[in-house]
C-alpha cells in the first residue's frame, strides 16, 4: 500500500483518539456536576425558616463560630432548621477534606451531628493548645483519629473505614464544595438564612436578630 494510504489511517487514528479524550473528559465534569450535594439537616422548622452553614472543619473561625451556631440551633429547635454543607479548603487546611470524609461516612450510619460536634470541638481543642496536643488536625495521616472518633460514638469501624475510603462519601464531599463553588463561595464559615447569604457576627444575638426577622418576614408573608 501507499505511503499516503498509511498516512490517512495515521490521521484518522490521532482523530478518533482525539475526540475519545474530549468526550470522557466532558462526561467526568457532567458526572462531576451531577452529583447530589448532601442532606445533614436538623431542626422542627415549623416557621419555615432554614439556616445553612457551608463550613470546614479545620478551619479555626468555623471553629470559634461552633459554639455559637449550636446555642442559636437548640434555641430555634422547633422554629427553623439548619443544615450543614462540607466546603474544605485543603490548600489552607491540609485535613479538612479528610475530615469532611469523616463526617459523611457517619453520616451514613446514623451519626452525622455527633461525628460534627466531635470533629469542631476536637479542632477547638488543639487550637487553645497552641497545637499541643495530639490531633486528627496536624496528624499527618488522621485517619487512626477518625476511628478512634467513630468507635467513640459506638460505631461499627470497620464498615466506617469502608465508607471513609468510598467513592460514595468523596462524591458527597464533592458535591458540597461544587454547590459552594456555584454560590461564589471563598470563605468559611459562609452563612446562608433562607436562601440569602448574610453577613453575621459571632454571637447569639447577631444570628437572633436576622433569624427573627425572618421569621417576622415569613410569617407576615403567610398572612398576606
Amino acid at each position: 500500500m501507499s505511503k499516503k494510504f498509511w498516512i490517512a489511517v495515521a490521521v484518522v487514528v490521532l482523530v478518533l483518539i482525539g475526540i475519545f479524550a474530549f468526550t470522557s473528559g466532558g462526561s467526568n465534569n457532567t458526572n462531576s456536576n451531577k452529583l447530589t450535594p448532601t442532606e445533614n439537616i436538623e431542626g422542627e422548622g415549623k416557621d419555615g425558616v432554614k439556616l445553612v452553614e457551608y463550613g470546614d472543619f479545620q478551619c479555626p473561625y468555623c471553629g470559634e463560630y461552633y459554639s455559637t451556631v449550636k446555642q442559636v440551633t437548640s434555641m430555634y429547635n422547633t422554629q427553623i432548621t439548619f443544615q450543614f454543607r462540607n466546603f474544605p479548603l485543603p490548600t489552607i487546611h491540609p485535613n479538612a477534606f479528610a475530615a469532611a470524609r469523616a463526617a459523611e461516612a457517619a453520616a451514613l450510619m446514623g451519626k452525622f451531628w455527633q461525628m460534627h460536634d466531635l470533629l469542631y470541638e476536637q479542632s477547638l481543642e488543639n487550637i487553645n493548645s497552641s497545637g499541643a496536643i495530639a490531633s486528627w488536625v496536624g496528624a499527618s495521616n488522621p485517619e487512626p483519629v477518625f476511628i478512634s472518633d467513630a468507635k467513640s460514638l459506638g460505631l461499627n469501624t470497620q464498615k466506617f473505614q469502608q465508607l471513609y475510603a468510598s467513592d460514595q462519601v468523596n462524591n458527597l464531599v464533592v458535591a458540597d464544595e461544587n454547590a459552594g463553588n456555584a454560590l461564589g463561595i471563598d470563605a468559611t464559615p459562609t452563612f446562608y438564612l433562607d436562601g440569602k447569604q448574610i453577613q453575621v457576627g459571632n454571637s447569639v444575638q447577631a444570628f437572633e436578630t436576622q433569624i427573627n426577622a425572618a421569621i417576622a418576614q415569613k410569617t407576615k408573608t403567610a398572612k398576606s
